[in-house]
């Protein structure tokens, strides 16, 4: 091997060694803060908690291996969890008390939306997340951080005669005692240049858990939380591959209809989901994920969960900033986490259901101050106020909505803005020639929002009898402006008088003789003159 080749080599394994162990340690503290969230959202959406964690260990561990950004955190999430509740309820519906028929129709449902992630991946549509403008990025964080925070809270109720209240007394003290321990380990380690290096999460976990256990204190635990819920624990077995599926569930088009809706909805919340976690991991790491490859590894990963008794899942914000500060930056640190969380479900289930559940809320809290953009209260004022709407709009909709229609609502308005500003960009310079003849140069964006300001430059009735209209300076963009166009000549020649059109890109040509050969008269093909070739090379 050359000697520089060699140099290269060692230094990537170097690298790849001395980052092993952050990635080990990070792993494992995400690990234990799946636990928890998978459970939760097994509850929200209707499942057994092996659902929820199967699903997380399962979509942690391929996409890990195969996704498109190396360091991010997959599993079961609560935006997914809350559009599965009715599909559970309809499906048991469906069956005999007690068949659990919506568990069969989610995993099938589930399946589906997997095979429509993986053909987002197959067309490249993951490379539309570049369209999403930066005030729906930050409001996205922003309303993220909160729904974080929020779906915490819950973990302050506890069980009274029955029924779920807050706590109280003395509860309440050592719960919010152990939370802010916790947030106080996670914000003082990193301060301390011995310990800089040591997995703040962790610490604070092992830590917490230590002196309830030594303790003996009375305070709620994973274990109390999944009783608390209806479960019987974290013990399980491997996931089982579920042939009661094809037996259970019919193949009919009754049941495309039923289910089709709900993993459309699924695949594109678990999309948009996931490829907003991978461009703030981008931004975070200061390096490039692979959009489309993460909408392939996310839709085999649901079909594979589904098959083997998992809730589907994506992206999990909250987990992949606890990897990505803990250090964690290669494959390794999801493998690890997922591997890790497996360990958990056949060998330390008691070991983990020990765990405050305080020092997990305490690690949550700390990723939604780390996760909120605090920046954009500074910004507001400096931003234009159509940006500052959106990044509110977009932060409100997250909260009381979901992901997708917040996205998705942020683009639309961003869009509309965009439009609005360039619609009143378009200008007409006139002036008259030597020969008589009326020229307009048209300057600024042609297309559907700045046609009616386009149409009001020309004066039809008073104009001489030869025109120019020269687009050197326009580009038009769509059918809307082509169809402006030969609706303005159309008015000269009824008009009696003779117009020309010039500095029309070739595309544009094409297309206006293409919808009316007459046009060919009216366009000037060729033009001497170098600013044409210049603009004409940059439209392309």
């Amino acid at each position: 091997m050359h000697p520089q080749n060699r140099l290269i080599m060692t230094e990537f394994v170097r690298k790849r060694v001395a980052n092993a162990k952050n990635d080990i340690l990070s792993g494992l503290t995400v690990a234990l803060a799946l636990v928890p969230e998978a459970v939760a959202f097994a509850f929200v959406a209707g499942v057994d908690p092996l659902v929820g964690l199967y699903a997380a260990f399962m979509i942690g561990l391929i996409t890990s291996i195969f996704g498109g950004r190396p360091g991010m955190i997959s599993g079961a999430t609560g935006a997914l969890a809350v559009v599965m509740v009715s599909l559970v309820a309809e499906g048991n519906a469906m069956g005999a008390e007690g068949e659990q028929l919506g568990l069969y129709y989610l995993f099938a449902t589930v399946i589906l939306m997997g095979f429509i992630q993986m053909l987002a991946g197959v067309f490249k549509l993951g490379k539309f997340v570049r369209l999403i403008p930066h005030p729906v990025m930050m409001g996205f964080v922003n309303g993220l951080a909160i729904v974080i925070f929020l779906s915490q809270l819950g973990m302050f109720k506890e069980y009274v005669g029955g029924e779920k209240a807050w706590m109280q007394g003395s509860n309440l003290l050592l719960m919010l005692g152990f939370v802010i321990l916790t947030m106080a380990i996670m914000w003082g380690l990193p301060k301390i240049k011995a310990t800089a290096k040591l997995p703040e999460a962790l610490i604070a976990i092992l830590v917490v858990s230590a002196i309830v256990i030594l303790g003996k204190l009375d305070v709620a635990t994973v274990g109390s939380f999944i009783r608390d819920g209806g479960g019987e624990g974290l013990k399980g077995g491997l996931p089982q591959f579920q042939f009661d599926i094809f037996n259970k569930v019919p193949m009919t088009w009754e049941t495309f209809k039923f289910i089709g809706p709900y993993a459309l909805i699924l695949a594109a919340i678990g999309l948009i989901e996931s490829l907003m976690t991978l461009n703030l991991i981008d931004e975070l790491t200061e390096t490039r994920g692979n959009s489309n490859r993460e909408c392939l590894a996310q839709g085999g990963a649901n079909i594979v969960t589904g098959l083997f008794g998992g809730m589907g899942g994506c992206a999990m914000i909250g987990q992949s900033i606890i990897n990505i500060k803990g250090g964690g930056r290669t494959r390794l640190s999801g493998i690890v986490a997922a591997v890790t969380l497996l360990m958990f479900i056949l060998f330390a289930s008691g070991l983990i259901e020990q765990v405050p559940i305080a020092a997990l809320v305490g690690v949550m809290f700390m990723v939604v101050i780390g996760t909120f953009a605090w920046s954009s209260f500074r910004i507001l004022n400096k931003i234009p106020l159509t940006d500052a709407i959106v990044l509110i709009s977009v932060s409100l909709l997250t909260v009381f909505f979901d992901l997708a229609v917040a996205v998705i609502a942020g683009v639309i308005m961003s869009a509309l803005a965009f439009a609005w500003e360039n619609a009143k960009k378009i200008r007409a310079r006139k002036h008259i020639k030597e020969d008589g003849t009326k020229v307009y140069e048209i300057w600024g964006p042609l297309f559907f929002g700045s046609i009616q300001a386009f149409n009001s430059k020309f004066d039809v009735a008073n104009d001489p009898e030869n025109v120019e209209i020269d687009f050197i300076e326009s580009r038009v963009s769509d059918h809307s402006a082509l169809e402006a166009i030969f609706n303005l000549v159309g008015k000269y020649e009824e008009a009696g008088k003779k117009v020309r059109v010039k500095h029309l890109s070739e595309e544009c040509q094409a297309l206006m003789i293409k919808a009316s050969p007459r046009l060919a008269s009216v366009i000037e093909h060729d033009i001497d003159d170098p600013r044409y070739h210049v603009m004409a090379k940059a439209m392309k």
